[in-house]
């Protein structure tokens, strides 16, 4: 029997809950270190311009194709265009391939909260501690197994008393989080004669010197693939979330709200982030920190500020956590919703289903940094092993590929007017109706198409 379709008992449930989506491991992992490679204040320029402009059209888009169907992403793009189904299978695939690596990740974070919590912060900025972990075969498995758990217990508890209740409880702790953190961070005293104000400076000044066009436009695509990340779009995500937001509320007041928060917390992760690693380890040791900013560099940061350090890194990884356990399930019910919608199994079936398949593809995950490790190269020409594969599919491939696919649909197929009318229909007034229509049908599909170019190693 197929179970009733909860919805948000607020607009505010919703925004809440979809901003937590957002606010993952993305804005707090991979904007900062992306924001420092990339000449920091230009790099944060393309980005609030992208958001405000493709991430805002993306975003309602997404969240009307919801509403207006009442499905998840699976079906909601048949409902729609009945040849365009294979839209709703791309959408579901994408949350199936990621979260089992996201979760493995969260497993990682995991490790670094115990770590300080537990006062093994110095232990934790050590070198190779990070590597020492993930190469072990039982301890990342564990620690992805509780996280993953943790995820499956919101999700199997629905929307209301799930995904809605702790969206309520863990958001406004982790703005809490962010915005003391980002205060503290400003804080710090000099250096070796670097001081806070001069890292904010680096992160929020462009700087141009010795850039060229291909230069910048490696930033331009780097802060498209990163709205991907932060505003959780073509992943089926909005979609599902959009099929809980009830008809009476105002749907273009709650894209404004979660676009307004996602943006805030991702200035914010700089902010908490590039001043700290710049007074402690200078502007080449922020740039070069790459993706191993959060597990290595930060953590060698909090052992440098003496005794507050392992206060400062035990806030930080709790709430990181938190960032990453919002998000997870977000992709979770996205999977979940999909086949409660499709195939008509209750919500406890689905659950343990999607756990039990992310779990043996966490574990491979996790075995291939010891004895399934190999490497491979990927087309853009960066060396990977399994997690780095399933990202790449799914982030640099798929998910542009969902996205023009989308544009096409509603640009050209359905036209705007079908998300204007659901939008608009209870009388509320659409702001940027004229931007969302050029970008829709011209612009967003050129930017993606460049994005994907990009992503395959044209521009190398």
């Amino acid at each position: 029997m197929k179970e009733k379709r909860n919805s948000f008992s607020s607009s505010l449930g919703f925004v809440l809950a979809a901003a937590g989506s957002a606010v993952g491991l993305g804005n707090i992992w991979r904007f900062p270190y992306l924001a420092a490679k990339d000449g920091g204040g230009l790099f944060l320029l393309v980005y609030i311009i992208l958001a405000l402009t493709f991430g805002f059209t993306m975003i309602v888009s997404e969240v009307a194709i919801g509403r207006k169907t009442k499905q998840s992403a699976l079906t909601a793009y048949g409902r729609l265009h009945r040849p365009s189904r294979w839209l709703g299978g791309l959408a579901s695939l994408i949350p199936f391939l990621i979260l089992p690596y996201y979760c493995v990740i969260g497993g990682w974070v995991l490790k670094y909260a115990i770590a300080f919590l537990t006062g093994s912060g110095t232990a934790a900025a050590g070198a190779g501690y990070f590597t020492g972990f993930i190469t072990s075969t039982t301890e990342p498995v564990v620690l992805d197994l509780v996280f993953l758990a943790a995820t499956a217990f919101i999700i199997f508890r629905g929307v209301n008393k799930g995904i809605e209740a702790i969206s309520k409880v863990l958001m406004p702790v982790l703005l809490l989080f962010v915005i003391g953190i980002a205060v503290f961070s400003l804080t710090i005293r000099a250096h070796e004669g670097r001081s806070a104000l001069q890292g904010l400076k680096v992160y929020l000044v462009p700087n141009l010197t010795g850039m060229h066009l291909k230069d910048v436009m490696s930033v331009v695509i780097d802060a498209m693939g990163q709205l991907f990340y932060s505003i959780s779009v073509a992943m089926g995500i909005m979609v599902t979330y959009g099929s809980y937001f009830r008809d009476d509320h105002n749907l273009m007041k709650s894209v404004n709200q979660i676009e307004f928060f996602d943006t805030l917390v991702a200035f914010l992760a700089g902010v908490m982030i590039i001043p700290a690693v710049f007074v402690f380890l200078g502007e080449e040791g922020m740039r070069s920190s790459g993706p191993g900013l959060m597990f290595e560099a930060l953590p060698r940061v909090f052992a440098e500020m003496g005794s507050i350090g392992n206060a400062v890194g035990c806030m930080f990884f709790v709430m990181v956590l938190l960032a990453a356990l919002t998000s997870a399930m977000s992709l979770m019910e996205a999977v979940v919703a999909s086949l409660i919608d499709a195939f008509g199994w209750t919500r406890s079936r689905a659950t343990v289903f999607e756990a039990a398949v992310a779990a043996a593809m966490g574990a491979v995950i996790c075995f291939g940094y010891n004895f399934l490790y190999f490497e491979a190269v990927l087309p853009n020409g960066s060396k990977a092993q399994i997690l780095d594969i399933l990202d790449y599919l799914s982030n640099n491939i798929l998910m542009p590929l969902l996205a023009i696919g989308t544009c096409i649909l509603i640009g050209w197929i359905i036209k705007p007017k079908t998300v204007i009318d659901e939008v608009t229909k209870n009388g509320e007034r659409f702001g940027r109706r004229g931007l969302y229509v050029v970008m829709i049908r011209f612009i967003a599909p050129v930017l993606l198409f460049v994005l994907l170019l990009g992503s395959v190693g044209v521009f190398k």
